[in-house]
């Protein structure tokens, strides 16, 4: 059917990890195709390792033009191009390409430029991320062969890590290799500050994690979330319990490190994402988006939130006084994280009688 197969991806972290099933089905319906997966340079980390395409495409369109965006697609000579992206770029750049089919949901305007245009059912609308693009795959499947085998109840999410992070973290912090069950804590929110739980509620968090336990601490972030995590850790009662880690790792080497750790406590942000694509014990905080629709998926995921009567407002700033976040307290977090280590207490054999 398709012999070189583009599929765009998605630009965020977490987005991206959402689409791990969708490309999985991809890849059961077309065997034989040469999959090229074409993404931001600052996703492209995590399909480094993994079988779900045969080779990535980078592009940026903050850094390159549109005219060198096509010339790329050009050079791949593609015969179909999929698009989980749902921007009108996406399906304008393999148009101008000329790539024969074009497969996507006819979203942003960009019908016209599709020659396979899928419609977003309210259906799609009410489901979470993950089943979105499950979706896609699904009406094509339905399209080409007049079945649908898309595998909706029980969906391979999960992130393979590689032997080749791992080595890459411990070449860039050997001081990790022995560090026995961390606890990673991310503060940040790379592309909303309305998703960022006030810093002094994690400050108290920390301390109270220090004071109770024994477990190493880690503050893990994007390079710009460096400063917040400094003030996080200058704020505790006892700020060597923590050490700081953002900006320091690669996503590729992030991604080994949260696959060591013990549990997370995350935003709704992208390693949130990654921890849950590991099944780490992960407690992700909730503010103005909704975990119905947009969170991490895995058995080992829980969220906490506020509900007030404005969430979720979806904005990028709190207009008013951010109660959803400021409404969730230190020990509403403690207590969920206590609850999920408890539940999964089998994925670390050495906390089976430990006391937590």
């Amino acid at each position: 059917m398709f012999q070189r197969l583009l599929v765009r991806g998605t630009n965020w972290v977490g987005d991206s990890i959402m689409t791990l099933p969708a490309l999985r089905e991809l890849r059961r319906l077309f065997p034989t195709a040469h999959l090229t997966l074409m993404v931001r340079p600052w996703v492209a980390d995590l399909f480094a390792d993994t079988p779900l395409a045969d080779d990535l495409l980078l592009y940026d369109n903050r850094q390159e033009s549109f005219l060198s965006g096509v010339a790329k697609l050009k050079a791949g000579r593609f015969d179909a191009a999929i698009f989980f992206q749902n921007a009108f770029e996406a399906a304008a750049l393999a148009t101008a390409a000329r790539i024969p089919r074009r497969i996507g949901f006819a979203t942003d305007g960009r019908r016209f430029l599709l020659t396979d245009a899928f419609p977003v059912t309210p259906a799609t609308r009410r489901k979470h991320q993950l089943y979105f693009y499950l979706d896609l795959v699904a009406q094509l499947e339905a399209h080409l062969t007049g079945t649908n085998h898309v595998n909706y109840e029980t969906p391979d999410y999960r992130l393979p890590v590689s032997a080749a992070a791992q080595a890459a973290l411990d070449a860039k912090r050997p001081d990790l290799r022995q560090v026995a069950h961390p606890l990673a804590v991310v503060p940040g929110a790379a592309n909303s500050r309305a998703k960022q739980w006030p810093a002094a509620a994690f400050t108290a968090l920390l301390d109270r994690l220090a004071a109770e336990h024994d477990w190493p601490l880690f503050l893990v972030g994007a390079p710009g979330e460096r400063p917040l995590c400094e003030a996080i850790r200058q704020g505790m009662q006892r700020p060597e319990r923590v050490t700081i880690l953002a900006g320091e790792l690669s996503l590729r080497e992030s991604v080994a490190l949260l696959s060591r750790c013990a549990a997370v406590v995350s935003n709704d942000t992208g390693p949130a994402y990654v921890a849950a694509a590991l099944d780490r014990p992960l407690v992700t905080i909730f503010g103005p988006t909704d975990p119905n629709q947009i969170s991490p998926f895995s058995p080992t995921a829980r969220h906490v939130r506020k509900l007030v009567p404005c969430a979720p407002c979806l904005l990028k700033d709190c207009p008013i006084d951010h109660r959803c976040l400021t409404g969730v307290t230190p020990d509403m977090v403690y207590q969920a994280l206590l609850a999920t280590l408890e539940e999964h207490r089998d994925l670390h054999p050495a906390w089976r009688h430990a006391r937590l």
